[in-house]
């Protein structure tokens, strides 16, 4: 079986915005209002960024927030700005249902929707370690609550948002955290319920996930082609620290890479990244100091067959 097509020299960025696992008082930067969101996705694909991941929050408390509602001040603005590919979450919160977790891109009929394709524990506990004044009630307690939390992805809720999805033309950004959810998506493609070419996002550094080794993250790769062989994109995401250091080695060997303030608040040792657009720019040099180039919105979507933003429902 052959292996992954490699980016061809052109990598796409994509920048998650704000997501679900940081709270606000953890960084002044972290995008939480409708007004935010536009401003700071706007930054990041006018830094490079191709595709832009998208939580929703409470305006207030900064809480996760996936009403269809509250995605709906921002959504229509960003395409206004942008010509960047919108990927709505469809993880949501980890203490969401399925149903939940899908409503907005039923509704909105996104190009793109994230999917987690494995159960798991999914620790966020250790950052009380590091934060300890917040200025929210539920934001310790949304951490302190995660020692005792399984993230349910079930085979059923998987092929109901496979199937919810898939009928409005929407692709997927496959979320895998582990060796066992390439697995659990090689299962759903031998059914014939996922079509190539898959966006596999390999995911390192969450606590009950794969770790950030240069040898994980080397076995989920070899793993995925062993899989997939040409039927992928393989793309990568490094938690916290690791996020630079990871879309570095995987950019190198062919990889599309995802940076932003869900998944990492830091920019370097003890410096909280100042915008989402700061991480892209920081991983557009480090793509470009390897002779490669970001891929353009519309170079991405003809490199993962996706529908055209003229098809969404916002």
């Amino acid at each position: 079986m052959s292996t992954s097509p490699s980016h061809n020299g052109k990598v796409i960025i994509t920048c998650a915005v704000t997501g679900s696992i940081h709270t606000p008082s953890m960084s002044p930067y972290l995008p939480v209002t409708p007004n935010d969101i536009v401003d700071s996705a706007s930054e990041a694909a006018e830094a490079g960024a191709a595709i832009l991941h998208l939580h929703a929050r409470d305006p207030g408390t900064g809480r996760p927030d996936q009403r269809p509602e509250a995605f709906e001040p921002f959504l229509g603005r960003i395409k206004q700005v942008t010509k960047a590919i919108v990927n709505l979450t469809s993880g949501g919160s980890s203490f969401m249902t399925i149903e939940e977790r899908i409503e907005p891109s039923v509704r909105f009929k996104p190009e793109l929707a994230s999917l987690n394709m494995g159960s798991m524990n999914f620790g966020l506990f250790p950052m009380l370690n590091r934060f300890k004044d917040f200025k929210h009630e539920w934001e310790r307690q949304y951490l302190e609550s995660t020692r005792d939390l399984v993230f349910r992805n079930a085979f059923k809720d998987i092929e109901f948002a496979v199937t919810a999805l898939s009928a409005n033309g929407t692709r997927f950004e496959f979320e895998c955290y582990d060796v066992g959810h390439l697995y659990n998506l090689a299962h759903f493609a031998d059914r014939g319920l996922v079509e190539p070419p898959f966006l596999v996002q390999t995911v390192f550094g969450i606590l009950g996930g794969i770790g950030t080794h240069a040898e994980d993250v080397m076995h989920m790769r070899r793993t995925a082609d062993r899989l997939f062989g040409a039927d992928y994109h393989w793309s990568v995401l490094g938690a916290g620290r690791m996020q630079m250091p990871i879309a570095a080695m995987a950019a190198s060997m062919g990889a599309h890479v995802r940076v932003g303030l869900e998944d990492s608040l830091w920019i370097g040792k003890g410096r909280l990244a100042r915008s989402n657009a700061e991480q892209v720019r920081r991983v557009r040099s480090i793509v470009e100091g390897l002779g490669l180039s970001p891929a353009t919105p519309d170079e991405a979507r003809d490199i993962l067959h996706l529908k055209g933003a003229d098809t969404v429902s916002f």
